[in-house]
């Protein structure tokens, strides 16, 4: 029966009684109508089931989260008693006697089978995309294959000096560089035996062979294997397909095409494999805090693992509809038919162990959010398993879930419980369900080897994530004393010892060839050329995936991985073993006393207010989990709760120990308002902060964040995002 539960400022929400849980009806009628009968589940079955799992893992999340509250106690009495930077001797023994560091593995090698290529071979960029958005969703599955042409032209890796500035239409001085950069490309991934890709008058092939003509003469590839075929008839191929470290380059030819009509290859694009993987978000880049927001999100994840969502997409005039991408389909040099993956291989990162959801009540009291995002995505990703699904994710029988924000070994072994229950709740064979472990949390950093040992038969990927890590570092050592400015923490000692530490537990525990080793994101959306010219550091230092924020950064992101050959990489870091950095690890970035000028404060200050600001208002006000935030000088960064909890946590952390006082903050947020309000005039659905301080929840959301940054649990920022979220929802009659 329907009917209304109190639960706080979800009490107007509309709710099912079924199997001792109370439902909110948006997401009952989801799995009722749209996602049981997709998988031929039993309802009744299902929700006893349910029920049964809630009961019997509620207490065991609860528990853990109690393990963080004490250690966190425990923390800030030592480094009250001890302020300043610790010693380094008696800290770790410290650490060691309390429990948060424990015996670490060595010996563990990961036992994942069945892992798709994708992950376990092939080294490339991976897209990132909140699941709230679904035409995100949709370009980011469709990012497998990506126009370098256009990733080019349209960013500022092309300079814009000799004419060749973008504009309205096509200017041939800027498609000449263009042309010119992907040739210099084709030199370096696939270069030919006595020839430039730029002299190259006709690409044909020939008796299963490439060949390149130049001056009437025909060349070869230096290395004849990277030819593996072409699309279209033999005697006049529309594309010559080549591949180099395990990515596909595709030389498209059409005389036809305006491109193609100017060039004396007629070579109209490079298409070139980009996304590998993608990751579609539930967690730092997605706002669901109700049943209504995390059953549409549910409904977006079940239309891609089916493969049959769309979603209608207006420029100017003009209507269509964007759905997913068919395979990719080319001739062998055997002649044969063969078939490529034309998406990105999916993951799914659910939230972690901390939220609550008012989606499902038991008794009154909110299920962890967690459980629910394993039950239920999981049975999502059922359809993607299918054989004949055209579209289907997996072709070895796996699901993809990032767990993050993870507390150590007990937490994934936790991990590691949930999602054995799940699989026999959907009958599906154990370890169905691939883990990728975010090592952004101080605990599991200093305990990795502990936590891939916990999920040896499930690891897929283990994945530094430096921004959600940084905020942990202060809030895990809020008293020890004041920490560096924010831009000093990336060259902190801790920081490089966190990233090699990461590739070389990855290593030792045999990641290589069955998973991912990964690193953070490039948040910089519009700078790429920048992002071209230091990206290529992370498959350097051995890392065979790192994060990108738009199909067009995974294809430039692209080129890194032929420029490095990442398996040869993670060879020479193995031949040179693993690196010591314990003790770097736990060394905090606090300095000695207030050492900043006025102005060095007041600068810091206002940035990250501003910061703070520029995301929480769209966060709380729009439902906008991730998005393009320009910054205190105009620049737009791409942000997400990880950035904000590093400026909420450095602000809380200036303020315990004096360096800022409450008024200052409070000053720095009013002004930094009014620069936010500034910056979004030209959005109609946006709210003015400064009209009234008082009575705008984004505004006070983000003075909470600073305010009550040190017991907000781990410094994280989705407590009070949440709770000013539901409470503008109810205000507002959107509830």
């Amino acid at each position: 029966m329907t009917t209304s539960q109190p639960a706080g400022l979800e009490d107007r929400a509309e709710r099912v009684a079924v199997a001792g849980l109370q439902v909110a009806k948006p997401l009952y009628n989801f799995v009722v109508e749209s996602l049981l009968p997709e998988i031929g589940v039993d309802a009744e079955t299902f929700w006893a089931e349910a029920a049964s799992f809630f009961a019997d893992l509620t207490p065991k999340n609860k528990a853990l989260l109690g393990r963080r509250e004490d250690l966190q106690r425990k923390l800030d009495e030592y480094y009250r008693a001890n302020p300043g930077r610790p010693e380094p001797a008696e800290h770790e023994s410290f650490l060691r006697q309390i429990g948060y560091l424990v015996d670490q593995p060595r010996e563990t090698e990961i036992r994942t089978t069945n892992v798709d290529p994708e992950f376990a071979e092939v080294a490339g960029p991976q897209l990132v995309v909140p699941i709230t958005n679904a035409r995100f969703a949709i370009n980011a599955a469709n990012a497998r294959f990506g126009s370098l042409y256009d990733a080019l032209y349209g960013t500022d890796v092309i300079p814009t000096d000799g004419g060749a500035e973008p504009g309205k239409g096509y200017n041939p001085v800027r498609g000449d560089k263009v042309i010119a950069w992907a040739r210099t490309f084709l030199d370096q991934a696939a270069p030919l035996d006595g020839a430039s890709h730029a002299d190259v008058e006709k690409y044909s092939v020939d008796s299963g062979s490439f060949r390149a003509t130049v001056g009437g003469a025909d060349y070869a590839l230096k290395d004849p294997e990277l030819y593996v075929g072409y699309q279209g008839e033999i005697v006049d191929p529309t594309a010559i397909v080549l591949r180099h470290n395990g990515l596909h380059i595709l030389i498209q030819i059409d005389p036809e095409h305006p491109v193609g009509k100017g060039d004396k290859a007629h070579v109209k694009d490079l298409l070139i494999e980009s996304a590998v993987s993608s990751i579609m978000d539930f967690e730092d880049s997605a706002a669901a805090v109700d049943g209504t927001d995390k059953a549409a999100a549910y409904a977006t994840w079940l239309g891609l693992n089916k493969g049959d969502i769309s979603e209608t997409v207006t420029k100017g005039e003009k209507s269509f509809e964007r759905v997913q991408a068919d395979d990719l389909l080319y001739t062998g040099k055997d002649g044969g038919e063969v078939r490529l993956h034309g998406r990105a291989m999916m993951l799914c990162r659910n939230v972690g162990h901390l939220m609550t959801t008012p989606a499902i009540l038991v008794d009154g009291e909110e299920v962890p959010e967690g459980l629910l995002d394993a039950l239920i995505t999981v049975a999502a990703a059922i359809p993607g398993l299918r054989e004949d699904n055209p579209h289907r994710n997996s072709r070895t029988g796996s699901m993809y879930i990032v767990k993050p924000k993870q507390h150590g070994p007990d937490e994934v072994a936790f991990t590691n419980e949930i999602f054995d229950r799940v699989e026999k709740i959907f009958g599906l064979p154990q370890y169905t369900v691939k883990v990728g472990v975010m090592d952004e949390e101080r605990r599991t950093t200093v305990n990795l080897d502990a936590c891939i040992d916990a999920a040896a038969d499930r690891l897929v990927f283990i994945n530094t994530g430096f921004l959600d890590r940084t905020g942990d570092e202060i809030h895990t050592s809020m008293y020890a004393g004041p920490f560096l400015r924010k831009a000093d923490l990336q060259t902190a000692a801790w920081k490089q010892a966190y990233e090699n530490n990461n590739v070389d537990a990855g290593i030792e525990h045999g990641l290589p060839g069955r998973a991912q080793i990964g690193k953070g994101m490039w948040a910089e959306t519009e700078h790429m050329a920048a992002m071209v010219e230091k990206k290529v550091g992370q498959p350097k230092e051995g890392a065979n995936t790192a994060w990108v924020p738009s199909p067009t950064g995974a294809t430039l992101h692209a080129v890194h991985y032929h420029q490095v050959d990442v398996v040869a990489t993670q060879d020479e870091l193995r031949a040179a073993g693993r690196r010591d950095s314990l003790a770097d690890i736990l060394t905090v970035p606090v300095a000695e006393g207030d050492i900043w000028s006025e102005e060095e404060k007041r600068e810091e200050v206002d940035n990250n207010c501003q910061s703070i600001l520029g995301y929480v208002i769209r966060w709380v006000e729009q439902g906008v989990g991730c998005s393009k935030v320009p910054d205190i000088h105009d620049v737009d960064l791409m942000e997400d709760r990880a950035t904000l909890r590093i400026s909420s946590q450095i602000l809380a952390n200036w303020l315990v120990h004096g360096i800022v006082s409450e008024e200052q903050v409070v000053e720095s947020l009013e002004r930094m308002a009014k620069v936010v309000d500034k910056q979004n005039e030209g959005d109609p659905a946006y709210r003015p902060m400064a009209a009234d301080y008082e009575a705008s929840i984004g505004f006070q959301a983000a003075k909470d964040l600073i305010l009550n940054g040190t017991t907000s649990p781990s410094g994280y920022t989705e407590p009070i995002l949440h709770a000013r979220r539901r409470e503008f929802k109810q205000v507002n009659g959107l509830a």
